[in-house]
């Protein structure tokens, strides 16, 4: 994609381009968006270690790379940070379409005790999801979830023929925030051409997901007590 755009930027110089989780250098019509994942990782690593049972949660990413270490990393330090009793259990899969290795993966974690996985893994934490929904579905009472990523992923955690959703929570990343952003500094004549603008905390670009039906609510004043400790800390 960062070829395709630089061609396409030299063919039109008048024009602005952005590309999002990705950097073109050198190029004074392209603006990189960026994002500090690990920040928003941070706070569902804190409604992990507040919702957990077994003090046992797991880490599933996809292809080992410095942007997915940035989810790890961040998930982890939540964790720690909220309940140092916690341990959590990283593994990678090495890809991120393959639904069947996140399923396997998910599979092993769950029976180790695990109650809790953050995947990080795009098509490879599909497989998580179906794991952990048909847990579920053989037992109502049981309490396995999955964190979702990127989006709201409450919809992806539904049980077939229930009216639960094994989806604890999701870690947003508001690429719209950072577009608008973009968009309003182009209208003022500030595009800002040539550099790598960094959204997180701060800007408002990164959160849990809307749907917070499986969060206790002491759990989730306590999230946003670390959301704004953070935010300030980054201002």
């Amino acid at each position: 994609m960062e070829d395709a755009i630089s061609e396409i930027a030299d063919q039109r110089k008048k024009n602005h381009f952005a590309i999002v989780d990705a950097v073109v250098k050198k190029k004074d019509n392209v603006a990189s968006i960026v994002f500090n994942e690990n920040e928003g990782s941070f706070l569902v690593g804190v409604a992990a270690a507040l919702s957990t049972k077994s003090n046992k949660i797991g880490f599933v990413g996809g292809v080992d790379s410095e942007l997915v270490r940035k989810f790890e990393v961040g998930f982890r330090a939540g964790v720690e940070a909220a309940n140092p009793k916690a341990k959590v259990e990283v593994k990678y899969a090495g890809a991120f379409d393959k639904a069947d290795i996140g399923k396997a993966t998910a599979e092993s974690m769950y029976k180790s005790g695990v109650d809790i996985i953050y995947h990080a893994a795009g098509g490879t934490g599909t497989g998580v999801f179906t794991e952990a929904k048909n847990l579920k579905k053989a037992d109502p009472n049981r309490k396995v979830w999955v964190i979702g990523v990127d989006k709201d992923q409450y919809d992806e955690g539904k049980v077939p023929g229930t009216k639960q959703s094994v989806t604890l929570t999701s870690m947003v990343k508001k690429v719209d925030t950072a577009v608008q952003d973009l968009t309003t500094k182009a209208k003022e004549g500030k595009f800002p051409g040539g550099e790598v603008i960094t959204y997180g905390l701060k800007e408002g670009a990164l959160d849990i997901s809307p749907s917070k039906e499986n969060l206790d609510k002491d759990v989730l004043k306590k999230v946003e007590e670390w959301k704004q400790k953070k935010s300030s800390r980054v201002k």
